[in-house]
Order: structure tokens, then sequence, then C-alpha cells
């Protein structure tokens, strides 16, 4: 068991993004803008291709030479092998989300953050499928910043089990990346472990 305080300096430095459409390549460019490194993983190459290119002007662009790396990965397992964070960019359904989080949670070491995106599902039901809870977390907002706009506001939606290192470390990782973030608890009802309850009675 750790002790009181232990990796309270935990700093996410190495970001997997699952999915290279147009939400998880503007994520992975936001992230490599600010200096960390980054694995995109998709499974259409065609997708990965333009990640790479669009990486290539935006770091041409980038005055201050500290723009971070993008590594390009075909699989999940080499996605997340080394990751801080893991974000997923898969449909936005229970199905899809459940698979990710699972396979993620089967290949990525201890260390490391499952983050998804949702504005539809319960983080708490999310989290109890995997064996790390306290390690999950949701999203949701704009996560990229337009240009010369303010901050846009993020919520973010942990389970009752969360780290409180993790939760730190999110909310510098993600104005890091030029928003604001509002933490709080998940306030969406977690349908699973209800049906779950009921069905054990």
């Amino acid at each position: 068991m750790e002790a009181a305080g232990a990796r309270t300096s935990f700093e996410i430095e190495r970001v997997a993004i699952i999915g290279a459409g147009v939400a998880g390549r503007s994520f992975a460019l936001a992230c490599a803008a600010a200096g960390l490194d980054v694995v995109l993983e998709d499974v259409m190459p065609a997708n990965l291709r333009r990640a790479e290119a669009e990486y290539s002007d935006m770091s041409a662009s980038v005055v201050s030479g500290h723009a971070g790396s993008l590594e390009l990965a075909s699989t999940v397992e080499d996605a997340v092998r080394e990751a801080d964070v893991a974000v997923d960019f898969v449909p936005d359904e229970l199905e899809s989300k459940l698979e990710i989080f699972s396979m993620i949670d089967r290949m990525a070491p201890p260390k490391t953050i499952l983050c998804t995106p949702s504005y539809a599902l319960s983080i708490t039901d999310l989290a109890s499928c995997v064996y790390r809870p306290d390690r999950c977390v949701a999203v949701r907002g704009n996560l990229v910043r337009g240009g010369d706009s303010e901050a846009p506001m993020v919520r973010m939606l942990y389970p009752a089990a969360a780290n409180d290192s993790v939760l730190l470390a999110m909310g510098r990782f993600l104005r890091r990346l030029g928003v604001d973030v509002l933490a709080e608890t998940d306030p969406d009802v977690p349908v699973l472990m209800k049906n779950a309850s009921i069905a054990g009675r």
C-alpha cells in the first residue's frame, strides 16, 4: 500500500490516443503542441497518414521549437505500452467504451490513467468494469482550444473511488492544453451497477 502523499507529484508526459479521426487527431496535435509525447493509434492507415502530415505542418510552425513528439501505432497494445494516460475517441456508446476500456486496462501499465470523452455514459459504470477504478475519469467539453478564443471549460467527472493524485495530475494535464477544468463526482446514474445490485437481490 502506498504511503500517504505518495505519487502526488505524478505528471502526465506521455499520452496514448486511441482513434485518429478528426477529434482524435485534433487532440493529438494539441497535446504535441503543448510539448507532450503522443502515441496515436488507429486501425485505418489513412487516418494515421493524415495525422502525420498535420503534425509536420504544426511542428514546423511552432516558433519555440518545443513541440512534443508524435508516434503512430497500429495496435492499442503498442499505443498504451508506456502511457501515463490513455484517451479514447471511440463512439460514445456503452459497448464500444467497455471494449476499449477493457483492452487498455489489460495492456497498459498500472500507472496509466484511463480517460474517456463521454456525454452519455457514467464513468462510475465504466470504472466498475476494470481493475483500476481509481484511475478512471471522463471529460465533457471541448478538449482543444481554438486559436485566440477564451479557454474552454471542461468538466472532469470521476467515480467515488478516484485517486486524488490522479485527479490532480489530470487537472494539470488539461490546463496544460489551455482549458479550464471543473472536477466533480460523477453525477450520472450508474446503470450497470444499479442493475447488478438489483439482480443480486
